[in-house]
């Protein structure tokens, strides 16, 4: 087997290059023409043998560009196919003014497009042109009755008012006294905030209560120290128009007579007082159970 890419190629021993001449011929001068593949652009019929060639089957054809054929400045081009079955030649073209194929020779289109609806009478176009007018006012129609239905609930609404203030008057013009509309009221939300109001006034009560009862132990405590506070005589008393002052014991005689300015105040004292306890479960309101011995 030969390579397929030689790098010197064989001349024969009689090979004269100078019997070799350049001839020059003249140019093709019909359409161009080139060798593509495509699809069928439509399903058609084979004249000659009947076969049915399907949208889409692809084919080795020829291109062909004719010169003279143009569509308002767009060119126009020509296709040669072979029927799969017969290999008989079909023919179609481009065609711009309708933006699709058009079949000239070798077989039959099965349906254009173009053509249906052409042929129709004068009855048919005017149902076609009422139909087209019906559809487009559809949507003005809806919008028309939304708008009357909206209309409609308004003017409800408002007899509705009117209905219920003549109601109202005509009560308060029997009874004397002006009778208003019992508007809807939301009793949850209502109970909701008599709750919360009774539960703050709970809340302050008991603390005003704990308040007084700190206040009574305060002073129970103080008592039980034995201390009194001082009392002042007045200014121009005379002995036998005031009461008589209370007893005081030796020892505060004695600094009194020895400093004047400690009459006042009370002999201080380093005893440890033991406080008495007291029960504050009967102030509230406690009973406990007594105690009951094992013995």
């Amino acid at each position: 087997m030969s390579e397929r890419k030689v790098l010197t190629k064989y001349y024969p021993p009689d090979f004269d290059p100078s019997q070799i001449k350049r001839v020059k011929g003249p140019k093709n001068a019909g359409p161009k023409v080139q060798t593509v593949r495509l699809a069928a652009p439509f399903s058609m019929k084979c004249t000659t043998c009947g076969e049915y060639i399907y949208k889409g089957r692809k084919f080795n054809a020829r291109k062909e560009t004719p010169a003279d054929e143009k569509y308002l400045g767009i060119q126009i081009f020509r296709f040669y196919i072979r029927c799969t079955r017969c290999s008989s030649q079909i023919t179609f073209k481009t065609d711009p003014k309708n933006q699709d194929y058009a079949c000239e020779s070798g077989a039959k289109r099965s349906t254009e497009p173009w053509r249906v609806g052409v042929d129709e009478t004068d009855e048919e176009r005017l149902d076609r042109l009422e139909k087209e007018e019906e559809e487009r006012n559809a949507m003005v129609e809806l919008e028309a009755k939304t708008v009357d239905a909206k209309r409609e609930m308004a003017v409800a609404d408002a007899l509705d008012e009117i209905r219920t203030r003549n109601a109202r008057l005509e009560r308060a013009n029997q009874d004397g006294v002006e009778a208003s509309v019992a508007l809807p009221v939301d009793t949850e939300a209502e109970r909701q905030e008599r709750e919360d109001a009774e539960a703050a006034r709970k809340a302050f009560e008991f603390a005003r209560q704990v308040d007084e009862m700190t206040e009574e132990v305060l002073d129970d405590d103080f008592d039980d120290t034995g201390l009194s506070l001082p009392t002042i005589p007045e200014a121009g008393t005379s002995s036998s128009g005031s009461a008589s002052p209370a007893p005081q014991p030796a020892a505060a005689t004695a600094s009194t007579s020895a400093s004047p300015t400690s009459a006042d105040m009370p002999p201080p004292t380093f005893k440890r007082v033991v406080k008495r306890k007291k029960d504050h479960s009967a102030l509230l309101g406690i009973k406990k159970k007594p105690k009951t011995s094992l013995v």
